[in-house]
């Protein structure tokens, strides 16, 4: 009877191990729904993980960091995802001409899950950063510019980073 009983634990016992180590994973991302849209929405432009595509998109590896210690960094990325971007950029030496399409149809809570993946999961912008907040996108909605404002935007925020 012992012998029964002992497979269903130790097979209990395993699964639960497995979870609890698939809840401890590092690769594991801090804002799953943050992943799942970028999954769906940005990858096939950026790839799975953010490094972007030759002549296609740039990569999300650096920049969204570097935006988020300051305002009008959080600010450029609020208003890329809001409004897109297109034009000629610069990013790690790369040279990229592209049409980023908007996401301004999306709620407000959905596009700050996806910045908060990519500043944090993809580009490990440091802990001292706080998460983009739904209500930095409901603020950014208040001015509403195309895709080549928001390339001008990033110009200005790159220039007060020192490049980029």
């Amino acid at each position: 009877m012992i012998a029964g009983v002992r497979a269903p634990l130790i097979a209990l016992l395993l699964l639960t191990g497995a979870a609890s180590s698939r809840a401890a994973d590092p690769a594991a991302p801090q804002y799953p729904d943050g992943a799942r849209f970028f999954a769906a929405n940005c990858a096939v432009c950026h790839g799975a993980a953010g490094a972007g595509q030759p002549a296609l998109a740039p990569p999300l590896l650096s920049n969204p960091a570097r935006y988020a210690a300051l305002p009008e960094g959080r600010r450029q990325l609020v208003l890329t995802v809001l409004y897109g971007m297109f034009g000629d950029i610069t990013v790690d030496q790369k040279h990229f001409n592209f049409k980023m399409t908007e996401f301004s149809s999306q709620n407000d809570a959905s596009l700050a899950a996806v910045l908060n993946f990519v500043v944090f999961d993809l580009a490990h912008a440091p802990s001292a950063a706080p998460p983009i907040a739904p209500e930095e996108i409901a603020a950014g909605r208040a001015t509403p510019m195309d895709g080549a404002a928001v390339r001008e935007h990033r110009a200005s925020v790159l220039a007060s980073l020192g490049g980029g």
